[in-house]
């Protein structure tokens, strides 16, 4: 081919285009008006309820002390101000090292400590001072994960730990020291090769009665406690649990105190400490692993308000069953769980304020011709990302709300059924704050990228939720092994079920119609009806698969583990019946009005979407394919209804402006060059 003719043709190509003359019908082109920031609550309707009457449901106590404490992050500059258009915003600079992070969430311990933020965490006594104290650290969180976890490591895994394991000598020791933060504890339970698996670890403690010490050792390498918080850099005292061995015969899972680093800060003799590195999310908190080399500790130090050691080497217990025993030394982690899901809503309810705000400001596309754009919380598929997992935030907020007044009024009762809903609550509700978040960080787009606007930098953050303090499979599966254990007591008793909500499996199973109205989906009784079956037939299919493989030769604990599958749709249908109850109940107990409607529209979402997302409602025939089919279309109809307090409710949450970001407000003015002066 010649090349000038190649490229005499593409010169002709090109000047055809250029010369071709425009269709006389079209209209020329006009410059639009540039955007602008309208505040939401100019273009929204104003609330049909009343806002602080919906934050007292959600919140559920002690909202002035809330306040009080965000006003006192808001007034530091150790809580890292920043000033974007008009407004300022507190939040952790994640630019600096971790070195510096961790630096800086210690001097922000001491402010709160000056402050008198943490009086009576761990001497206090009673359900208000525990509450109070619950509330204060989910403030927290939503200012930090880092400074929480710190803060949980040291007061309610160390401190709780002595304070459940210990007797008076050890709380007249280290408890009012910890308050004081004088004593920094770490908690050293898991190892390299041991986490979920408590009774498998491997560090030894034997006990030498010639001068009445324990001493302990890492016999290998998968011993070594890993990921213990606080150990690398600033913990002084940790709590070390270990295989007690007494005469060559193993007592089990025991818990022992020692000093791991003097007053200068000096790694104590025959301990090894290493840091565990950088981390996708808090790198405020000092993760460190710890080796021990014959390392002696008093006899007194073992706490052993479970079982003791006396001088000659005598071991003695009050528990003389290994398991029952095991699982009195599991207590500290059913606090830590309580914690881990009630922060867990926290951080939904922050994302969700943050992108609803945003949707109700940031236009994209016109559906015609010359018409504005429209609101992103208008288009029904963005509705159908969001309202949804506002509805769950709010369920589930009740449920932590109940979870956290069982445990506070404790008792040893009811330790059995705040273990099953402190598992189930905690793996469920911090699932729902991670498919929250992320959710929330795609529905903002490019700005959801951006750490200022947290909810990004929140999904890292967050995300060791999921594992930390029981893994959420494994903690599901403790739920439908407990529910197996009620369901076979009931039958080799042949009495009644009590307790866990599970009353109603004494009663004639429900029988779902088969006409579903927009009525009947949105009534009390047949959404609780509809929950109630699934779970008392999947409980009951668990019960016959783990049988059969039993009577294929199998032991009790490989049927189990074999019928997985039924195990975690069981665990989940459990989970979200109770949470159901729970909300309704606190629908129920409001006057008629508009709170209560709105509640109700709330919990019909709630209902219809733990529908909509699980498929053993049509695997197991619970729903036909035409009242499935009713059930997704009503999801659809209550978007519409709640939208127009999408406002209202995340502005219920309870949550100041400086703790959100600038995309929830004008967030053209906050990205502007003249803002550039302000960073």
């Amino acid at each position: 081919m010649d090349p000038q003719s190649a490229a005499a043709r593409h010169v002709a190509v090109i000047a055809g285009h250029l010369n071709c003359p425009s269709p006389s019908a079209a209209a020329p082109l006009a410059l639009a008006a540039c955007l602008h920031y309208d505040p939401p609550e100019l273009s929204e309707k104003p609330p049909a309820f009343d806002l602080a009457a919906l934050r007292r449901v959600l919140d559920g106590h002690d909202l002035a002390a809330r306040d009080w404490l965000f006003r006192l992050m808001e007034e530091s500059p150790l809580f890292c101000p920043r000033r974007r258009g008009d407004r300022t915003f507190v939040a952790p600079d994640y630019n600096q090292t971790k070195e510096q992070q961790r630096a800086v969430t210690m001097r922000r311990i001491e402010y709160l400590l000056r402050r008198g933020v943490f009086e009576g965490w761990i001497t206090g006594s009673g359900p208000e001072a525990e509450l109070r104290k619950l509330a204060f650290f989910e403030c927290i969180a939503i200012y930090d994960h880092s400074l929480s976890v710190k803060l949980g490591v040291t007061f309610f895994l160390w401190g709780g730990a002595i304070r459940f394991f210990g007797t008076k000598r050890h709380h007249d020791k280290w408890l009012k020291a910890t308050e004081d933060y004088q004593v920094k504890g770490c908690f050293a339970m898991t190892e390299l090769g041991h986490g979920s698996n408590v009774r498998g670890i491997e560090t030894i403690a034997i006990y030498d009665t010639n001068t009445r010490e324990f001493v302990i050792n890492t016999p290998c390498e998968s011993a070594q406690k890993y990921w213990i918080g606080g150990a690398a850099n600033h913990a002084t005292h940790t709590i070390i649990f270990s295989q007690l061995l007494i005469n060559g015969t193993s007592q089990g899972i025991h818990a022992f105190v020692a000093q791991i680093r003097d007053a200068d800060g000096n790694v104590c003799p025959n301990v090894r400490i290493a840091d565990c590195g950088h981390k996708i999310g808090l790198n405020g908190v000092d993760n460190g692993r710890i080796w021990f080399d014959n390392l002696r500790v008093p006899r007194e130090n073992l706490l052993n308000s479970v079982a003791d050691v006396l001088p000659d080497g005598q071991y003695v217990s009050s528990i003389k069953d290994k398991d029952k025993r095991f699982a009195a030394f599991m207590a500290p982690l059913t606090f830590g769980r309580v914690n881990i899901a009630a922060t867990a809503v926290y951080i939904s309810k922050v994302a969700l304020a943050i992108t609803v705000r945003y949707a109700l400001t940031r236009r994209a596309f016109s559906i015609s011709a010359n018409g504005p754009e429209v609101l992103l919380l208008d288009y029904p598929s963005h509705q159908w990302r969001i309202l949804p997992l506002i509805a769950k935030t709010c369920a589930m907020s009740s449920a932590a709300n109940y979870l956290k007044r069982l445990y506070v009024k404790r008792t040893p009762e009811t330790n059995k059924s705040i273990h099953i809903y402190s598992s189930s609550l905690k793996a469920t509700l911090t699932w729902h704050n991670m498919r929250a978040l992320q959710e929330c960080r795609k529905a903002c787009g490019g700005q959801g990228l951006k750490t200022e606007n947290r909810i990004g930098i929140l999904n890292g953050e967050y995300d060791v939720q999921s594992t930390f303090e029981g893994d959420n499979n494994v903690l599901m599966q403790q739920v439908s092994k407990a529910l197996l254990a009620e369901y076979l007591a009931a039958e080799k008793m042949k009495s009644s079920f009590e307790g866990l909500g599970l009353e109603h499996m004494n009663d004639p199973c429900p029988i779902i119609p088969a006409n579903l109205t927009s009525c009947t989906l949105r009534s009390i009784k047949f959404q609780l009806d509809l929950l109630c079956l699934r779970e008392r037939d999947l409980l009951g299919r668990y019960a016959s698969e783990v049988s059969q493989y039993q009577a294929q030769g199998e032991s009790k604990q490989k049927a189990m583990l074999l019928s997985h599958q039924l195990a975690d749709e069981l665990a989940r249908a459990f989970t979200e019946r109770t949470i159901l109850q729970i909300f309704a109940d606190d629908e129920m107990t409001q006057s008629a009005g508009p709170l209560k409607e709105l509640l109700g529209l709330l919990r019909s979402m709630y209902a219809l979407i733990c529908v909509e997302e699980d498929a053993s409602f049509l695997r197991y025939g619970y729903l036909s394919l035409e009242s499935a089919a009713a059930a997704r279309k009503e999801v659809m109809k209550l978007c519409g209804d709640l939208r127009p307090h999408a406002l209202s409710v995340v502005s219920s949450f309870g949550i100041p402006d400086a703790f959100l970001s600038p995309i929830a407000f004008d967030w053209i003015q906050a990205n502007s060059w003249a803002s550039l002066s302000n960073e």
